[in-house]
């Protein structure tokens, strides 16, 4: 029980009636109750017309939110024209609603006044810059959803309007002490239970099967024997890492001389800075400086930023990439040279410039061994896309088979064992492949051979080049091939019906006050114990659907186990727990929040049965 409350609290009516209604703008453009009708509509709704427009524009958001919450799984569930439709009635009765709701608003004088729309603009996040509201902004935005200022006021002040209406339903309802003391009781509720144990396994070996129930339960369950489609694959892989070979001192000479800038370290710069917080700070100090004073001394006294006042300013060797701009633009280019006062984002900066060092190419012996591997590899590539053309001609031109592949590549074809869909070789585990195999295109006739592939690509300079040698479509199995697994579960069932009428025996045994039947059926009670609503063992929550024991009698009841064992089980006590007061509080937000969402709901179905809602042809539009 405990399970359904926390569920029900989750689904709280604010989560259905936001589905209902128009609640972010900004966020969605939805809105569109704005779009003029016109006589090819939707729906009426005592009169007023729902247009094609807007549930084109609302089956359109409804389409884009479940694309985005589904991701790749939508694309196949919009191939589905049930599904489609779907969509747009879902979106069709919303609109609906919507138009209910606003005339009930209407009867009920709902207002909402113009200060309440403007604080409702300003205090939306999206309008605003650094927790202020941004007039160009706003402007902005409603702009690019179509809106005027006046269009945009109107449709929040709806939106307003029917906020008012959820918060006037979902905060009336409440749970008195008495009831809440009552339902905590009944949720925190033990049970003290014994069990006795029909051994289902053990009654299995007892039983026997005939040809004739084979068969029959074969022909009746066909659909749970399919055998799933299964594939023979032959295939090259050709790999750029199996074709690197060691280059000449010439090639590696060469590529280094057409590639130093690869090798070459940028010119390096050694600065020094001073950091205060203001302005003056700064000056007093360049002067001290341009007096002669210690730059070092002063930036260990002075400077705010301690990393480098440590070390009298020293920021070590910095190469283009890693230099702030303050420094870049400070304008030094002599070593020794100092800057004036520079404004930056940690406050006002002195900076001297102590060294430079040139850029600098790396020689050609530090680097030879490393340039080798690049152009080891690179011819390496090479080659393996030189062959991939050759193997990819040959297998066009030759489609009966790999051999002429073969020929090509100078590599054997390798053959795997039957698989599935479920059991595909890791060896051919790639997306692209995986597609070749499983799409059709290289299946033959009857299960004949089939063409053979392109050159597939995949990560890490590989490709294959395959075909289907033999394929098996999905089949039913033969009953020869079932036969000992179908024996098996008929016997299990009846094994299984054996004990329940063994059980529903002793039950009413033990009902009319004989209690020595157990033993009579060599049946022994466990021991007692203690089980509450939460737990997960059947026998348990069963025993939760018994009565309470009564003139100090047990209750008793008949339940599986999770191994599908027959339990016979007897309730002898029932006792009240406690529950924490976070846990209490909980269980009853999510209780009034339920009846407030079915009160909701309650009010909308009353809506539209006393309304006069008209189909228009649009409304079956696909």
């Amino acid at each position: 029980m405990m399970d359904n409350l926390r569920a029900a609290s989750n689904h709280v009516v604010l989560k259905i009636i936001l589905g209902l209604i128009i609640l972010s703008f900004v966020l969605t453009g939805v809105g569109n109750y704005l779009i003029g009708g016109n006589s090819d509509y939707a729906a009426k709704v005592n009169g007023q017309e729902i247009s094609r427009a807007q549930l084109e524009q609302a089956f359109n958001n409804e389409r884009n939110r479940q694309q985005q919450m589904l991701g790749e799984q939508f694309s196949q569930l919009a191939s589905n024209d049930g599904y489609m439709q779907q969509i747009r009635q879902q979106a069709l009765s919303q609109l609906v609603d919507q138009a209910l709701l606003d005339a009930y608003i209407k009867d009920l004088h709902i207002d909402i006044s113009d200060e309440q729309v403007k604080q409702a603009i300003f205090n939306q996040r999206a309008f605003q810059t650094n927790g202020k509201f941004d007039n160009a902004k706003y402007n902005g935005l409603i702009s690019s959803m179509g809106y005027s200022a006046d269009q945009y006021a109107e449709a929040l002040r709806k939106q307003l309007s029917n906020q008012q209406l959820i918060n006037a339903v979902a905060n009336t309802d409440f749970m008195l002490k008495g009831e809440t003391s009552k339902l905590v009781d009944l949720v925190s509720q033990k049970r003290d239970i014994r069990q006795a144990t029909i051994d289902v396994n053990a009654l299995v070996a007892k039983q026997s099967v005939t040809d004739d129930e084979i068969n029959q339960y074969y022909q009746q369950h066909k659909s749970n024997f399919m055998a799933p489609e299964q594939f023979r694959v032959s295939y090259i892989k050709l790999d750029a890492a199996s074709m690197q070979q060691n280059p000449s001192e010439a090639e590696v000479q060469s590529w280094y001389d057409q590639h130093k800038a690869e090798y070459s370290q940028p010119q390096r710069n050694r600065y020094s800075v001073i950091q205060t917080k203001t302005e003056a700070d700064a000056e007093a100090l360049l002067t001290q400086l341009k007096a002669g004073g210690d730059f070092a001394e002063l930036a260990k006294t002075k400077s705010i930023d301690p990393i480098s006042a440590r070390k009298g300013g020293d920021m070590g060797w910095l190469e283009p990439a890693t230099t702030p701009d303050e420094l870049k633009n400070a304008g030094l280019t002599e070593k020794g040279q100092m800057s004036a006062v520079i404004k930056s984002s940690v406050g006002f900066l002195i900076v001297r410039l102590d060294d430079i060092q040139p850029e600098q190419v790396k020689p050609f012996a530090e680097v030879q061994s490393a340039v080798a591997d690049k152009v080891k590899q690179e011819k390496g590539v090479d080659a393996f896309y030189k062959l991939q053309q050759k193997v990819s001609e040959a297998a066009s031109n030759d489609n009966e088979s790999l051999a002429g592949a073969e020929q090509a590549s100078g590599l054997k074809a390798t053959e795997t064992n039957w698989f599935s869909h479920d059991s595909l070789p890791k060896e051919l585990d790639f997306d692209a492949v995986k597609q070749a195999i499983f799409n059709g295109g290289l299946v033959g006739q009857n299960g004949a051979p089939g063409n053979n592939s392109d050159i597939i690509s995949v990560d890490g300079d590989r490709a294959f080049v395959l075909r289907i040698s033999e394929h098996k479509a999905e089949a039913v199995q033969p009953l020869e091939q079932v036969k000992a697994q179908i024996s098996d579960t008929l016997k299990h069932e009846k094994a299984q019906q054996q004990a329940k009428a063994q059980a529903d025996k002793l039950l009413a045994d033990l009902k009319a006050g004989k209690q020595d039947a157990l033993t009579a059926a060599g049946l022994t009670l466990s021991a007692a114990t203690t089980v509450d609503r939460n737990a997960q063992d059947p026998v348990a929550q069963a025993a939760f659907n018994l009565p309470q024991p009564a003139d100090n009698k047990p209750s008793w009841g008949v339940s599986e186990d999770m191994q599908g064992n027959v339990v016979l089980v007897a309730v002898d006590k029932v006792s009240t727990g406690s529950m924490p007061q976070a846990q209490i509080d909980e269980m009853v937000k999510g209780v009034t929040q339920n009846n407030a969402q079915l009160a909701f709901e309650a009010l909308l179905q009353n809506l539209r049965k006393e309304a006069k809602i008209k189909y228009g042809a649009a409304a079956q539009m696909q």
